[in-house]
């Protein structure tokens, strides 16, 4: 029953993320975890021993929250009908697991800067804030389409395979759980992307623990995106360029994508994909927006099969 339940859950978050992509951001868990983050993100005496602290409790904090909020709500409708009971929860499960995972906005904002390379480039170039750090001032048409691609395809790792990976994982004990181990990966995630800077002591472990969470979710995203451009031939040339960036995993999926369209992605300064390949066309990279919505479905799929076979 509970298997059946998790399922149910992961379809109420594919609903909700058709019809809404996102939570408001004023009650959106993750936004609630960041401003959280924010207060204690300051100079600390001991910056090292503050960001072990910071990296094993905050996330610990976040998961345990969600793991109660769900067993709250069973035990609200206790006295409920079976019926009624699974109904509730499975709603409430989907919706914090919809709250811990994104694909439909992500895939909007790339498309968006995609578009507008095409008719206006300096459009392009704010859109583009929402999906990378880098400086947009300099960047060619072409240029901008490639950091869209490449955060739609670490983004894939990071915001919908490694949350509902471990959602499947955490389920297998129970619906709370797996809600909860959702909501620690994701928190874990957050942390680095707020802190984890290589000239930041604070955020050394932070930036450490997520390379290890991130490991496999990486590479079932690599192969994910091969699947969804129909391109497993190209599965041997990936490691050749997942090892080019400083991230020991966003190497995979940006490679992955880079391989199966044929094109070059890079950041200035940074790294360079697949270099014997032209940067992408808009053609292109509207099949790479494509390939990565493919690969989303191809997750939520999975997670299904996993769950209704019980792993």
């Amino acid at each position: 029953m509970s298997a059946w339940l998790a399922v149910g859950a992961v379809l109420v978050a594919a609903v909700l993320e058709l019809l809404l992509a996102e939570p408001p951001r004023r009650v959106h868990p993750i936004a609630i975890f960041g401003r959280a983050v924010a207060v204690v993100d300051r100079d600390w005496r001991r910056p090292t021993v503050a960001g072990v602290l910071l990296a094993v409790v905050m996330p610990l904090v976040f998961a345990a929250a969600a793991w109660l909020l769900l067993t709250g709500v069973a035990e609200l409708v206790a006295a409920r009908s079976p019926v009624e009971r699974a109904v509730a929860v499975t709603v409430v499960a989907g919706c914090g697991l919809f709250s811990l995972t994104s694909l439909s906005m992500l895939v909007g904002s790339g498309r968006e800067v995609i578009e507008a390379s095409v008719v206006d480039v300096e459009r392009a170039k704010h859109a583009v804030i929402a999906l990378v750090g880098r400086d947009p001032a300099a960047l060619t048409a072409a240029q901008l389409r490639s950091a869209a691609l490449e955060s739609m395809a670490e983004n894939l790792a990071d915001g919908l395979v490694a949350p509902l990976g471990a959602f499947v994982c955490g389920a297998q004990l129970s619906l709370a759980m797996g809600v909860g181990a959702a909501a620690w990966v994701k928190a874990v995630n957050t942390l680095d992307s707020m802190v984890g800077y290589p000239n930041r002591r604070l955020g050394t472990a932070s930036a450490r623990l997520d390379d290890l969470v991130m490991w496999l979710p990486a590479r079932i995203s690599a192969l994910l995106v091969v699947i969804g451009a129909g391109s497993i031939r190209t599965l041997g040339e990936i490691r050749r360029w997942a090892s080019v960036p400083a991230s020991p995993n966003s190497g995979w999926p940006m490679a992955a994508l880079a391989c199966a369209l044929e094109v070059r992605l890079e950041k200035p300064a940074a790294y360079v994909l697949n270099p014997g390949a032209d940067l992408p066309t808009p053609s292109e990279a509207r099949a790479g927006a494509r390939v990565i919505t493919v690969a989303g479905a191809l997750a939520g799929a999975a997670a299904v099969a996993l769950l209704g076979v019980g792993l």
